[in-house]
């Protein structure tokens, strides 16, 4: 497992496409999420004032279930709007690969260093995009990475929605 993680976060395409392949990696993916989440939520409750306990929760409800509403979008929007005739790609497929893009989050720990918080947490957004257009281009079998990033893009819509509405629901 932290071969593969070592892998997608260094963009290499060969383990995005092991990982497609593997089913029995969607456990592992899940992980992953659950532990990028963790270290967001550590990063983030270490840097505020706020309900740590709650935020760090939160931070782990809403990785996995962003995970999952992501992959499905992004399920939809590639294999629909954005369809190649070379596409052919199933949910489990774009969740364990969209799971191990989310590697880099882990890095998101750092946020406690509160100098350093803002630029953490940019960087380490920027970096888990990237691993998220190679994950989407090796999954739904683009050959194009403007395809990629576009469904990226569209996939990020609802993620973001449903992160401002629990945002504004519980007053952060």
């Amino acid at each position: 497992m932290l071969r593969r993680m070592l892998g997608a976060a260094t963009l290499r395409v060969a383990v995005y496409e092991e990982v497609e392949g593997d089913k029995t990696a969607t456990g592992q993916a899940l992980l992953v999420v659950v532990l990028s989440a963790l270290a967001t939520g550590i990063g983030s409750a270490g840097a505020s004032d706020s309900n740590r306990t709650l935020g760090l929760v939160l931070g782990v409800v809403l990785g996995l279930v962003g995970w999952a509403l992501w992959a499905w979008v992004t399920h939809l929007v590639g294999t629909s709007v954005f369809k190649t005739k070379e596409t052919q790609a199933d949910w489990g497929q774009l969740a364990r690969t969209l799971g191990f893009s989310q590697t880099p989050g882990l890095l998101n720990v750092l946020g406690v260093i509160e100098p350093i918080s803002v630029f953490v947490i940019l960087a380490v957004t920027g970096w888990q995009f990237v691993c998220m257009v190679v994950a989407v281009k090796q999954a739904l079998d683009f050959k194009s990475t403007k395809r990629a990033i576009g469904v990226v893009l569209v996939g990020a819509i609802p993620y973001f929605l449903l992160k401002y509405v629990i945002a504004f629901l519980i007053g952060a």
